[in-house]
């Protein structure tokens, strides 16, 4: 008899265990999660939200970027609400961007402005190009891609003169052993 009980307890646990709960830093009602005017930085901002979020007030923080994929985990989300966020227009923004696009066009995303870079200050993310965002990337593992080729290359001559070295320092040594061989001894 006590078993039944402590299944359904069981349970219980597993299928709450896999919701989300709400995050310390918000406040939820039904599926409004409001995470406003908290000061979240894009390392604050919570990783995960509660699957059933229809409404996620994230404006007025101090938010540059947000974390890939960190809107595609809410299924039922209706409105985003991200302005008064200082957005850093570069790499960081093409999630941000290709969501917005990828949500029909709604007031709050003519709010989305970005603050960084200064040619692209004051510009709305959603009107961005994806080679203006790109413009502004540091591909600087392409520069140590290019570092390592060229000590690559400079090592491999280093090889190759070494190994002229010792052919032409061999080429001596059996020369003079040829004429030693040749002399008479007297």
């Amino acid at each position: 008899m006590m078993k039944s009980p402590l299944l359904v307890l069981l349970l219980l646990f597993l299928s709450c265990e896999g919701q989300s709960s709400c995050p310390v830093v918000c406040s939820c009602h039904g599926g409004t999660v409001d995470c406003s005017g908290r000061s979240l930085t894009s390392s604050t901002l919570p990783a995960t939200f509660p699957a059933d979020t229809t409404e996620l007030l994230l404006h007025n923080n101090l938010l540059t970027t947000l974390p890939n994929g960190l809107l595609d985990s809410l299924p039922h989300v209706h409105t985003v609400s991200l302005h008064g966020n200082s957005w850093a227009c570069d790499c960081g923004a093409l999630y941000l961007r290709a969501w917005l696009l990828g949500h029909p066009i709604r007031h709050n995303h003519l709010r989305v402005n970005c603050s960084s870079p200064l040619k692209l200050r004051g510009r709305l993310v959603v009107f961005l190009t994806e080679e203006e965002l790109l413009d502004s990337c540091h591909y600087w593992y392409c520069d140590l891609a290019l570092v390592s080729q060229l000590c690559l290359l400079g090592f491999v001559l280093l090889q190759g003169v070494l190994l002229v070295v010792v052919i032409v320092f061999l080429r001596r040594i059996r020369d003079t052993n040829i004429r030693y061989s040749k002399c008479p001894l007297t």
